[in-house]
């Protein structure tokens, strides 16, 4: 199958960057990998990702072969999100229950929702809810979820619309078939996580019909960020952000470490079940989890800004950028 000759273009010249910044043969390795990749597909469907004004909705940079979640290009991810949408709702029909799939710009939404409220921006979200893990946990199902959590977003108003309609106890066989046993592992966020592991139901069958067995490994690492986080200018910059939030008084090595440990330790305290219904012990390390996601959500907001970002924009642009732009 033919491949696009924009697409060979920009990695051959990730190639020659990569060389140019002797960052070593795996680096190379990880680059021919995604060559390779783009052989077994057609790379120039459209980018669905316009607005209704016309104007791209992300930037130019998310383009480029590679540098979306699951090391995969633009175009790679929204067939593949679609494809899987259609795959759940398939998978919802055969066991009896309505899903609408959704199109790649529905879950799209979910994904960049993390983080944010309307009339809030990213600083006083950081402040109020910290990463918006334990502190806006509620046990119930993300579809009857007071705010507009990513969960929910995702997930598209139809399909929010269809469970609210059914009874309570439908309501609980529909989300065991489309989610397994963890509610809050919707398509969107295990996307935006870069983690699919927690992912079951209908959606995991549908995952494990599209992704490979590498991405779908609690071991994978995207391989734009292993070329970023592999340059001697990453590497000090995260020994900087350690020493920076252990002085925070916070235990990390990174800050991929941090959102993984605070689901664990929800997940610990309350085992899924609603609020209401823990004991006046788990209601009080509830409590204290809150209080500590939004002290570390604000420290190591503030180490990143200073030192992480800085570094990996600048590695990031250059081993990325666009060389017609």
């Amino acid at each position: 199958m033919a491949i696009n000759k924009d697409v060979v273009e920009k990695i051959r010249t990730i190639a020659t960057r990569l060389q140019s910044h002797r960052v070593g043969v795996l680096a190379l390795g990880m680059v021919i990998g995604i060559l390779v990749a783009a052989c077994s597909g057609n790379l120039t469907i459209p980018n669905p990702s316009t607005s209704a004004d016309g104007q791209d909705s992300e930037e130019e940079e998310d383009d480029l072969a590679g540098t979306e979640e699951f090391g995969l290009s633009r175009e790679e991810l929204v067939t593949s999100i679609e494809r899987i949408e259609e795959l759940i709702a398939s998978c919802m029909s055969e066991a009896g229950f309505e899903y609408v799939a959704n199109d790649y710009n529905t879950v799209r939404q979910g994904m960049t929702a993390d983080q944010s409220l309307p009339g809030l921006s990213e600083e006083e979200f950081i402040e109020q809810y910290g990463y918006g893990i334990s502190t806006l946990y509620t046990g119930l199902p993300p579809q009857l979820a007071d705010v507009a959590i990513p969960a929910q977003i995702g997930l598209g108003q139809q399909n929010v619309q269809i469970f609210q309609n059914l009874s309570p106890e439908d309501q609980v066989a529909y989300n065991r078939t489309l989610f397994g046993d963890n509610e809050e592992a919707t398509l969107a966020v295990a996307l935006e996580t870069e983690d699919l592991s927690r992912t079951g139901g209908c959606t995991r069958t549908a995952i494990e019909q599209v992704f490979t067995a590498e991405q779908l490994s609690t071991s994978y690492t995207n391989p734009k960020d292993a070329l970023i986080e592999q340059d001697p200018r990453m590497v000090a910059a995260l020994a900087e952000y350690a020493e920076c939030i252990q002085e925070a008084g916070f235990s990390y090595n990174h800050e991929k470490e941090i959102e993984p440990d605070l689901r664990d330790r929800l997940y610990t305290i309350t085992e899924g079940a609603s609020v209401e219904t823990l004991s006046a012990d788990s209601k009080a390390a509830l409590t204290a989890l809150q209080s500590e996601e939004r002290a570390l959500a604000i420290a190591s907001y503030e180490c990143e800004s200073e030192i992480i970002e800085p570094v990996e924009d600048q590695v990031e642009e250059e081993l990325f950028a666009d060389p017609d732009q």
